[in-house]
């Protein structure tokens, strides 16, 4: 079966490559979600859910900024260059994955008190909330597409409708 290059990544060098660009960043953004309800919905202003909320933000949106570069410039370029991609569906998956770094990136640098700093902590709370939503809509779209054999988009396309 032809696969993506987004689920060649995470079946290629087992189970490495599943742990270190799905299960970290995912398994860290869903931390920060159930952390972030439970910070939510309790008012929590301080405390240990709160500093694991912090710790979880920062880790990961450095740890996804190298994912991001590394790929970038490892994949990303290479297939662009060489015409690797394995039509749009490839695109739209390895595209809307690395697009996370959008929503993971500026969570690290408001926990960091780098951006956001003159916000109130409800005006940088909401915005940490839609941060990590949009990263967990652009992940799974990411999946969903990567999960597509590329080769159906090519049958169809030869479709008479």
């Amino acid at each position: 079966m032809n696969m993506t290059h987004y689920m060649s990544l995470l079946t290629d060098n087992q189970p490495w490559n599943l742990i270190i660009f799905m299960a970290i960043p995912v398994i860290m953004a869903e931390t920060l979600t159930i952390t972030e309800f439970f910070i939510l919905f309790n008012n929590i202003k301080q405390g240990g859910i709160k500093t694991l909320n912090k710790i979880v933000g920062i880790f990961d949106g450095f740890y996804f900024t190298g994912i991001f570069i590394y790929l970038f410039l490892n994949v990303v370029i290479p297939l662009t260059s060489n015409n690797g991609w394995h039509t749009w569906v490839d695109v739209v998956a390895v595209g809307f994955y690395l697009i996370g770094v959008v929503f993971l990136l500026p969570i690290a640098l408001m926990e960091l008190g780098i951006i956001f700093k003159n916000k109130s902590s409800n005006e940088r709370m909401k915005a940490h909330f839609i941060l990590i939503s949009g990263f967990l809509v652009v992940t799974h779209i990411a999946m969903i597409f990567g999960m597509v054999n590329p080769q159906i988009i090519n049958v169809m396309t030869k479709m008479h409708i």
